[in-house]
């Protein structure tokens, strides 16, 4: 498994041209609005507050990179969807992360979250069809699972599997976590020291 050492918070990027240009290996975290991206960051660096959290969605509104063990970077990303904010910001919310997606070399995987209390939504599809059209290898994360039955889950879990076969950037598995109980930690720590052991 991938031990955080150390995490450090780098620098908030109004545009993907200001994110910092060194070559390590990148992974990004997106969601809908107050789908859980920051907790779930603190939940994998043992820091509670790594990562501001927030109960307003839309709380995070640049390219967050935070540098993990001195050789790869997490970033958070803003959120889609819902999100208190003017329609202005929130487009250039989508414009700049359109260009981080289509432009960002070292990024080897996003991890979509989904609320596991809401399943997919209308925004999760079209964001997934963007990353299969980019492409860009993308896993789904289902976020809250301490707040849903396990029936629903499992269930959940199935379909959206299910559903990621139409999908050809999608990794096939779903990885189930809830950043309260400490669920899926070693799971995610398990893929991200993967990916950085994976040849680029």
């Amino acid at each position: 498994l991938m031990e955080v050492k150390t995490i450090e918070y780098l620098i908030s990027s109004p545009s993907e041209a200001m994110c910092p240009k060194e070559k390590r290996a990148e992974v990004a975290f997106i969601g809908r609005s107050n789908v859980g991206k920051s907790s779930l960051i603190n939940m994998l660096s043992n820091k509670k507050e790594i990562a501001k959290v927030s109960s307003s969605p839309g709380k995070t509104q640049m390219i967050n990179h935070y540098l993990v063990n001195k050789d790869m970077f997490w970033v958070d990303l803003p959120g889609y969807g819902f999100a208190q904010a003017p329609t202005r910001v929130k487009d250039n919310w989508i414009d700049q992360s359109l260009a981080y997606f289509k432009t960002r070399e070292q990024l080897i995987r996003v991890f979509v979250l989904v609320d596991s209390r809401h399943g997919l939504k209308k925004s999760d599809e079209e964001f997934m069809v963007f990353l299969d059209s980019v492409p860009i290898s993308y896993q789904i994360v289902l976020t809250k699972c301490d707040k849903t039955k396990q029936t629903e889950i499992d269930q959940l879990k199935t379909d959206l599997e299910l559903d990621l076969k139409k999908h050809s950037a999608a990794f096939p598995d779903v990885v189930l976590t809830s950043a309260k109980d400490k669920i899926g930690l070693y799971e995610l720590r398990g893929v991200l020291l993967k990916l950085l052991q994976s040849p680029r």
